[in-house]
């Protein structure tokens, strides 16, 4: 299997055209994941999580609703790269309703 630097190597080696359609073909790939999130069943009962970890982005959200700073959070979860933080707030800000429902969920249990 082919690795990010042979990945690289080829893609300096394209004209601009072609980097263009391989970015075009990427997009069309990934439409609607959000990189570093990640949904596996048997993980945080399938609900999305930060990758590398089983920290469902819910639990983030209402960390940060609750008043935690980044910081703290990084602190908290040592885990957590800020990387992580803004994937889960990206994540956050495109499924509002799926996190709401998530958070009451979890408050009710």
């Amino acid at each position: 299997m082919a690795s990010l630097r042979d990945f690289e190597a080829l893609l300096n080696a394209l004209p601009e055209g072609e980097k263009a359609q391989l970015l075009k073909w990427a997009v069309a790939e990934l439409s609607g994941s959000f990189p570093g999130i990640e949904s596996r069943e048997g993980v945080a009962g399938g609900e999305p999580c930060i990758v590398r970890t089983r920290i469902p982005v819910w639990v983030l959200e209402q960390a940060r609703r609750l008043g935690a700073t980044d910081r703290l959070l990084l602190n908290n979860y040592p885990t957590l790269r800020a990387e992580d933080l803004e994937n889960a707030w990206a994540y956050t800000r495109a499924h509002m309703s799926e996190i709401e429902t998530q958070i009451q969920s979890n408050e009710s249990a």
